[in-house]
């Protein structure tokens, strides 16, 4: 059985500029229950649930949405199984449409937050929730219809934090300008994907949180579990059990492009010279990117989860951790290929200024 000292979390993180304490391992619960054909039975992932918090883990992560609810339910009941309630860092996720046919059942607007948040409380079997996500940007409600309406959960009692998953960055930036200039809650927590194989973040999400104070919780930091080395190509088909053959066809989750089969090439050069699984040096080179405070795992088996927990425990050699930057490195776009250091010279009129801007990446 892990336990603290064998996995890292004897080390906790501030979660942004907040004072909630978090584990730097997260355990995600989108594989709580079979309802989408892949996942874990209610006894495999009451194990997994049970094996995290005896690790040392504390942060744990749903949405109303996962496994169409089940997920939450799930949760609840392990949570009043365990007694550890208020031990927990619980958090959860809205705006995904919960009726079918119901324009207002879905999105980021008052009268659905109000709609989901209540049904995440009764699913989840607690009268608050820790740290409450808008899931998705909808495109259309107003960035002060969402933190008003946050802000008023936070003050009666509802939730203890806000956070947003998977927005521009101009759109976070006036969240929390906004909240800032009102007096209202902030934004102490981002949650966007974040691997090898998808650093695009790094533009302008990265620099964002470290300058507005926001801590970042990468999700897929597997990339759906392709970095875990479980798929191989061979001429015109790839081998592998898991959710990205099911989802393969769908774009958001395609993950067998030609660059990233690179990359995991060269992930697995560096696993096997460490001796390290590629989750592993994966998941630990996530958790060592500026502006990351916790990153969220996931695991349909106890073996996988204590695979995972083990990413904490080493360090990459700074050889091979370029080794990995040269090889996952998004390409230059336009306009920050406007600020690379030619360009900079003919502002400072050639003269060296040591100040690096936060976002440069060398």
């Amino acid at each position: 059985m892990a336990n603290a000292s064998s996995t890292g979390f004897n080390d906790y993180v501030l979660l942004g500029h907040s004072g909630l304490r978090v584990s730097p391992l997260c355990l995600g619960t989108m594989t709580f229950g079979t309802e989408w054909g892949w996942g874990s039975p209610e006894e495999t992932a009451e194990s997994i649930f049970n094996h995290y918090l005896e690790a040392g883990g504390n942060f744990i992560d749903t949405a109303d949405m996962y496994t169409n609810g089940k997920s939450e339910e799930l949760l609840g009941k392990f949570l009043a199984n365990s007694g550890k309630r208020e031990r927990v860092v619980l958090a959860s996720k809205y705006t995904f449409n919960g009726a079918a046919g119901d324009p207002n059942a879905g999105g980021n607007h008052r009268k659905n937050l109000l709609r989901a948040i209540d049904g995440s409380l009764k699913r989840l079997r607690t009268d608050y929730i820790d740290l409450y996500w808008m899931h998705c940007w909808d495109g259309l409600t107003p960035v002060e219809e969402v933190m008003s309406t946050m802000d008023a959960l936070v003050r009666a009692g509802k939730i203890r934090y806000i956070g947003l998953s998977d927005t521009p960055a101009w759109y976070l930036t006036r969240a929390q300008t906004t909240a800032e200039f009102r007096g209202w809650e902030k934004v102490c927590a981002l949650q966007l994907e974040y691997s090898l194989i998808e650093r695009n973040i790094e533009r302008e999400h990265v620099p964002a949180a470290l300058h507005m104070g926001m801590g970042i919780c990468p999700w897929s930091p597997l990339g759906g579990g392709f970095l875990s080395g479980k798929y191989q190509r061979t001429t015109g088909t790839v081998k592998g059990e898991g959710r990205l053959i099911a989802t393969q066809n769908d774009p958001i989750f395609n993950r067998f492009s030609d660059r990233n089969w690179s990359v995991l090439g060269a992930l697995t050069e560096v696993a096997k010279e460490l001796g390290k699984s590629p989750a592993q040096i994966a998941l630990n080179w996530a958790t060592k990117r500026p502006g990351v405070a916790s990153t969220i795992i996931g695991a349909t088996k106890i073996p996988q989860l204590e695979d995972n927990l083990k990413a904490l425990t080493f360090d990459l050699p700074p050889s091979l951790a370029n080794k990995l930057e040269l090889a996952s490195a998004p390409a230059p776009q336009f306009p920050y290929t406007f600020f690379q250091p030619a360009n900079r010279d003919r502002i400072s009129g050639g003269m060296r200024v040591h100040a690096e801007p936060t976002w440069f990446r060398q």
